[in-house]
């Protein structure tokens, strides 16, 4: 009989063997343009995906170079806005105040990706259409179909489902595996990392 950890990492290896490294290479492209153009990158999550956006921002500015921020990093700022403005706008509110424009690179981590008729992380589609509206690029690594994210992004890694009782840990535990194959892409990687650097 098999085991859950022989299952569940059975499963892990399948998804990551049906990833689409095309559409990877393809977020780590507009990740190498928004460092060109000096543009900022703004890392949106919520639960798993805000604990995501924190360390991804630290892996991106630390050791790519790039301008990196996370709204979710500001809790008094988050809660004031959630409190005094609502949820559903929350992340767009942030991105207004950060001036959002055209140089700038929004990347979502997020299960579902949005659906506002599923009232699944509307504060993600707002921030998104905000996005649109002022010409700032968008890429994402979310599960399942992606929702609001794939339909709008300009690249999107959308992580197989092998299990429908399993998406969440898959999705979640494959972005922090996406980003740091990201952040150690020969075109992105410009910092050694510390265990590597001692010998």
């Amino acid at each position: 009989m098999t085991s859950f950890p022989e299952s569940y990492l059975a499963q892990t290896r399948e998804v990551v063997d049906r990833l689409d490294t095309d559409a990877i290479e393809r977020v780590v492209a507009e990740l190498v343009a928004v460092r060109a153009r000096e543009g900022r990158l703004f890392i949106l999550g919520v639960g798993g995906g805000a604990g995501h956006a924190s360390h991804a921002v630290n892996d991106f500015r630390k050791l790519t170079g790039i301008e990196a921020y996370a709204p979710t990093d500001n809790v008094s700022e988050l809660t004031a806005r959630v409190n005094d403005e609502g949820w559903e706008s929350s992340f767009a509110k942030w991105l207004e105040v950060s001036r959002l424009g055209t140089r700038d690179l929004i990347l979502v981590f997020s299960v579902g990706g949005g659906d506002l008729e599923r009232n699944i992380s509307p504060n993600l589609v707002r921030a998104l259409e905000h996005a649109r509206k002022v010409g700032a690029r968008i890429c994402g690594v979310v599960g399942r179909d992606g929702g609001y994210t794939a339909k709008v992004a300009n690249a999107c890694v959308i992580i197989p489902t092998v299990n429908a009782e399993m998406v969440t840990p898959h999705t979640e535990g494959l972005q922090a595996v996406l980003w740091h194959l990201m952040v150690s892409h020969p075109s992105l990687h410009a910092a050694p990392t510390k265990w590597e650097s001692v010998r």
